[in-house]
């Protein structure tokens, strides 16, 4: 199989920009989504030696806290796409030196680790907006040790039907980039070396007041990256227009209550990384990383040794 880098329905500069933008806080449904994916944690016997927490600013940064106490001793690795919001977190999290909670477990390192420098990479909500998911992936396992893990969650296809129902008897173009399904998930993370990936989803059904609230739960969320979206900026009469459809459609009221209902499908993934496999040619070339890989699992599995 062989998948193309950037999704179809993804413009990248327009996925850049939402990278760019500044972040105050997670969202809320972030930071659920990384509480139920924490709760699988206990499936996993191994315990990392050191992690790396890809984009906390907006994945999770209480859930951040929650895998700081669940491992205490373990050197953290915390990567952000865009440099500036390194520095953000320099501020928001380094402990002075004088602060007993500096003392009791490893600073945290900004950036990412070295190749095979980690035994758990943690990505929450962060895969579905990507320009490049494969290449994303393909980092996550140049960062992990040979049997460390990947936990990931994000937006599957069904999330936002409501909306895109919505949109589409409009005659207006979709509201959001269409949202990749878990079995493709699980294929890119083959392709990229993982082996046993286990991906499975829920559905979580928000429920609004207004659709003023609506709007504004969105826009922490996301944007829409796709490339046929509205070309540019509507006016207040469109504006007008969308909250009105949003008031009224059946597809958001059917909820019942005079609430307005948006389904969220939330997709969880996890998978090893194994030891490399290899295949000598006539002329080879292997790391020296992956030679002591493979020296390693041989003699973990040899007899008496």
């Amino acid at each position: 199989m062989t998948t193309s880098s950037t999704p179809p329905t993804i413009d990248p500069g327009a996925a850049l920009h939402w990278e760019r933008l500044p972040v105050l806080e997670s969202p809320w449904l972030h930071e659920e989504v990384a509480r139920r994916m924490e709760e699988r944690l206990p499936w996993i016997r191994l315990q990392p030696q050191a992690w790396l927490d890809w984009a906390p600013l907006r994945g999770g940064q209480e859930a951040h806290g929650r895998l700081l106490a669940r491992y205490p001793k373990a050197t953290v690795h915390v990567h952000e796409p865009h440099p500036p919001r390194i520095e953000q977190l320099r501020a928001q999290w380094e402990r002075p030196w004088w602060q007993p909670a500096r003392w009791s477990r490893a600073a945290s390192q900004f950036g990412l680790p070295p190749d095979g420098g980690v035994q758990m990479v943690w990505s929450n909500m962060a895969l579905h907006a990507a320009h490049e998911p494969l290449e994303m992936i393909r980092q996550w396992h140049r960062s992990l040790a040979v049997d460390g893990f990947l936990m990931f969650s994000c937006l599957g296809p069904d999330t936002l039907k409501e909306l895109r129902a919505l949109y589409a008897d409009a005659g207006w173009p979709a509201p959001s980039h269409a949202f990749t399904d878990m079995h493709d998930w699980g294929d890119m993370l083959v392709e990229a070396g993982f082996a046993e990936p286990v991906m499975d989803m829920e559905r979580i059904v928000l429920t609004y007041e207004q659709p003023q609230r609506l709007l504004a739960e969105l826009r922490g969320l996301g944007r829409n990256l796709h490339p046929q979206r509205f070309p540019g900026l509507r006016g207040r009469a469109w504006h007008a227009q969308l909250i009105e459809r949003l008031a009224t459609h059946p597809a958001l009221s059917s909820v019942g209550d005079g609430r307005l209902g948006l389904t969220f499908e939330i997709i969880y993934g996890h998978a090893f990384k194994p030891t490399p496999r290899i295949r000598l040619a006539a002329e080879s070339t292997v790391s020296l990383q992956e030679m002591k890989a493979v020296l390693r699992q041989d003699k973990k599995n040899s007899p008496g040794v």
